[in-house]
């Protein structure tokens, strides 16, 4: 599923270069689940950017399934990022004015997807019921707890029906009990799903939860 070979990124600086990755190999197969731990500045965010195909890399390969991703140009990174991945970040980014099943149904907007608009509603509200939303489906973000907007963002990523899902510190603003929950919902999506689940993480107990634990130090993974 996820093949990268020798994955260097240096970001220029005036009067210095300042390397983030260096030479960094990674493998994981379908259906994997997988986390990233390392200190703040160690680069996680950046790497799982790279994956993402959000950022391009200084050297190396990314190659996920049968696509060489460090290679695309800006369209193809965009409908390869629309079509093949689910993202899930700290601060779910929802849109403010959407009530929560518009925000699922978001990512759709964009592409060019073959199917009706009342299929894709039917889906969003199965992936809802699946995290537990149901009696939230017309409720604004301001409206719901830490926990709720974090299941929203997760049905959303799963909108698209994605190959790989990319969680940055998904649970960092929750507190043990909500993360404790929300990582029983990723590991449940991805048994269910069968996506291959990369998070990065501070929280050690949810690393744990994960097939593989990786960490990100001195520009490698160990």
């Amino acid at each position: 599923m996820i093949n990268v070979r020798q994955l260097s990124k240096t970001y220029e600086t005036p009067g210095e270069a300042i390397q983030v990755l260096d030479r960094l190999d990674l493998t994981l197969a379908t259906g994997e689940t997988a986390a990233i731990v390392g200190p703040s500045g160690s680069g996680k965010s950046t790497l799982l950017n790279l994956l993402g195909a959000l950022d391009r890399p200084t050297s190396g390969t990314i190659t996920i399934g049968d696509q060489d991703i460090s290679t695309f140009s800006e369209a193809q990174a965009a409908a390869f990022r629309n079509h093949s991945l689910g993202f899930i970040f700290q601060q779910q980014h929802l849109l403010p004015q959407l009530n929560v099943l518009e925000n699922v149904l978001v990512p759709r907007l964009a592409g060019d997807w073959q199917e009706s608009a009342a299929d894709t509603e039917q889906r969003a509200l199965t992936l809802l019921e699946s995290v537990g939303l149901t009696g939230r489906l017309h409720h604004l973000p301001w409206q719901l707890s830490g926990g709720e907007k974090l299941r929203a963002a997760v049905a959303r990523a799963l909108i698209n029906r994605p190959k790989l899902i990319l969680a940055d510190e998904p649970t960092g603003s929750l507190d043990p009990a909500s993360a404790d929950t929300v990582a029983d919902l990723l590991l449940a999506l991805n048994r269910d799903h069968g996506v291959t689940l990369i998070v990065v993480t501070h929280n050690l107990a949810i690393a744990q939860r994960m097939g593989k634990t990786f960490e990100l130090r001195n520009g490698k993974l160990h």
